[in-house]
C-alpha cells in the first residue's frame, strides 16, 4: 500500500455517503487545527482511484475547498474492484 497526495477530482466514490453533519463539522475544524490525521483508503484499478470508505474526510476536504487529500493507495484487480461494488 503506497502512501501519497492525491487530487479530490481524481476520487470516484461509487457509492452514496451518508453523512453525520455533526461528525462532518467537527473534521472540518479539525483539519483547520492540525490537517488530516488519518489518511483515507483508496482502490486503484487502471489509473483509477475509487474511495469506499472516509466519507467525512472526503466530505470535509472538499467542503474546506482543499485541492487534495492524504491517502493510502492499494493496488487491485477488477474482481476485487467488483467485490466492492457489490
Amino acid at each position: 500500500m503506497e502512501r501519497r497526495t492525491v487530487p479530490i477530482a481524481d476520487i470516484i466514490r461509487p457509492h452514496q455517503s451518508i453523512l453525520d453533519e455533526a461528525k462532518l463539522k467537527y473534521l472540518i475544524e479539525s483539519i483547520k487545527e492540525i490537517g488530516l490525521e488519518e489518511p483515507i483508503d483508496l482502490l486503484e484499478i487502471d489509473g483509477k482511484l475509487y474511495g469506499f470508505n472516509g466519507c467525512h474526510r472526503y466530505n470535509a476536504h472538499k467542503r474546506l475547498g482543499l485541492k487534495t487529500i492524504e491517502a493510502k493507495v492499494r493496488m487491485v484487480d477488477k474482481a476485487t474492484l467488483r467485490l466492492h461494488l457489490m
